[in-house]
């Protein structure tokens, strides 16, 4: 009798989530095959698990993952995934956050036993959501430093119909600079996920609208009048547009925790020639982005190619941040009292603290220190944010390495030379197959990642390099003084401490730079043993030379 209860129960479960399920698929307009694949899943699910929580929440991640293996082809578009629906849509229409998504999304893959393939897809997604958050967590408050509050808009006027509207209010400007950058980021795979360079792209970003600003007949009144970035006249009477665009980069770095150099590479690189490409596909246009004749074809051309985007990838729109409802969508789990800087806008507010909640269990960005086992500093929340503790870690590296060359100094080849056996031909060659090696895997794509430009993988061994010799230095210069001259070319001939070592500097670097490549990333592409790779620089580097704060002694 129980058990015709209980079965009869089961049924009207599953009856109602095919109803629900179909509701779903009538609202995205999705094809029967994909509803029919998304219920069997959840069907059988259900069969061996208990799912708690709102039926449709759970339709929603099967409904994904049955979408996700959708593939159309599409003219001169390549194909298409996702059955031209984004997850933000599906999460959209089962009012599921992402968060919720992520939650849910990790126990429907271990339920269902998902290939590691889409296991990966997840991750990348994740991380990449991760990086989108902190990045508009910035983009905010630098915006407000650069033009006018988007939410202080002056009271409309009764104006006549003959009266033209305005080019573009300010928050037309919040939006379209914000688009423009997912946008930007989303055609760099490369860039997506990486934090450093997706803060630094969002400056170039920054830095293109406050220029078409400042050229832009009576656009003036968009600018913050205390933005120190602007120009020395601008609030004379004599102030007239200058002929050449101006940089405000350095300005942003020094005011906004940037990398100048690393800011200059992306725009140099990346920035400006894939702008210069938009132009030419006439996406943008005009000779001021911002002019009434151009704003509003730039912004609309903007959206769609970045709509199309969203298809193609099936990936989550990121213009999520933008909507009123952003901290729902989002999953931000309560609501702040009071007004924030930004008026009505309390999405700040709610995604600082939905960060705050998220980086508690996922704490891709914050400092790491596996000796200790400390994985996340509580304590530095308040004043170190992602975004500045990333920099702060590349300021670091680079002001140790500064002045010195990827090659040894002149005292190292001292040192090689009163070995008995000179081993500088041996070493030289160890680091160039090993640089070899790293650039390669480095730009490789895979499944669990895209591959990096080789001009982001070269920077990355320069600076790999410098730190190896002068590690290597000074471990040599302490060893001879402890050994009392003994010939060190024993411990000079040993390749594996020399691959370890260089190892050791590479996720240095790498993890000065927030790269999702993390450890053990580098010794396996590397082909170390990690006993070996552990056993062999432990004694030489402990206690004697501070290699990273947080990272290894």
């Amino acid at each position: 009798m129980l058990e015709d209860e209980s079965h009869a129960e089961g049924s009207a479960v599953v009856a109602a989530a095919g109803e629900a399920l179909q509701a779903l698929c009538q609202e995205l307009n999705l094809d029967e095959g994909s509803a029919a694949e998304a219920l069997d899943d959840f069907t059988a699910i259900r069969g061996n698990y208990s799912l708690e929580g709102e039926v449709i929440h759970w339709l929603a991640c099967s409904l994904y993952v049955a979408c996700r293996k959708s593939i159309i082809p599409t003219v001169g578009k390549g194909i298409m995934e996702g059955n031209c629906v984004s997850l933000t849509r599906i999460l959209r229409s089962a009012k599921l956050s992402l968060i919720q998504f992520f939650s849910k999304m990790k126990k429907w893959m271990d339920m269902s036993n998902l290939p590691q393939e889409f296991r990966e897809r997840i991750e990348r997604l994740e991380r990449n959501f991760e990086v989108s958050t902190v990045i508009f967590k910035k983009f905010e408050p630098i915006f407000l430093d650069i033009f006018q509050n988007p939410y202080e808009e002056p009271p409309k006027l009764p104006r006549s119909r003959k009266q033209r509207r305005s080019p573009c209010s300010v928050k037309d400007l919040f939006n379209f600079c914000w688009t423009l950058f997912v946008y930007t980021k989303g055609n760099f795979r490369m860039i997506g996920d990486d934090l450093v360079n997706s803060y630094h792209l969002l400056l170039c970003c920054l830095d293109l609208i406050f220029a078409n600003a400042i050229i832009c007949p009576n656009r003036g009144d968009l600018l913050n009048p205390s933005f120190k970035g602007l120009p020395s006249d601008f609030h004379t009477a004599d102030f007239r547009a200058p002929e050449e665009p101006p940089c405000i980069i350095a300005v942003l770095c020094d005011l906004h925790d940037g990398l100048l150099v690393e800011a200059k590479g992306i725009k140099e690189h990346y920035f400006k020639p894939y702008i210069s490409k938009l132009f030419d596909r006439k996406i943008l246009k005009g000779e001021c982005l911002l002019d009434f004749s151009n704003f509003t074809d730039n912004s609309k051309a903007v959206n769609k190619e970045y709509e199309e985007y969203v298809l193609t990838v099936g990936d989550f729109d990121e213009r999520i941040f933008l909507g009123a409802d952003a901290d729902e969508e989002i999953g931000t789990p309560r609501k702040f009292a009071g007004d924030t800087p930004l008026g009505k806008l309390t999405a700040q507010a709610n995604v600082e603290y939905n960060l705050q909640q998220h980086f508690e269990k996922k704490t891709s960005f914050a400092p790491s220190t596996p000796l200790t086992g400390r994985r996340y500093l509580r304590e530095k929340e308040a004043i170190i944010t992602p975004v500045a503790s990333a920099t702060q870690s590349v300021s670091r590296l680079q002001s140790i390495v500064t002045g010195l060359k990827n090659a040894p100094s002149e005292q190292l080849i001292n040192i090689f030379e009163s070995c008995m056996r000179n081993p500088m031909e041996n070493i030289m060659k160890i680091v160039k197959e090993i640089g070899e090696t790293f650039c390669q895997h480095y730009t490789q794509s895979t499944d669990e990642q895209p591959g990096s430009h080789i001009d982001f993988a070269v920077n990355r061994l320069k600076l790999a390099e410098i730190l190896y010799y002068k590690i290597l230095e000074t471990v040599m210069v302490q060893e001879t003084r402890r050994l009392h001259g003994m010939d060190m070319s024993v411990l000079l001939e040993q390749d594996i401490f020399h691959r370890s070592l260089m190892a050791c500097c590479l996720e240095i670097v790498l993890f000065a730079y927030s790269s999702p490549r993390t450890f053990p990333w580098i010794i396996e592409v590397l082909n170390l043993r990690p006993f070996y790779f552990y056993k062999d620089l432990q004694p030489r580097l402990s206690n004697k030379v501070i290699i990273w704060s947080g990272r290894a002694d």
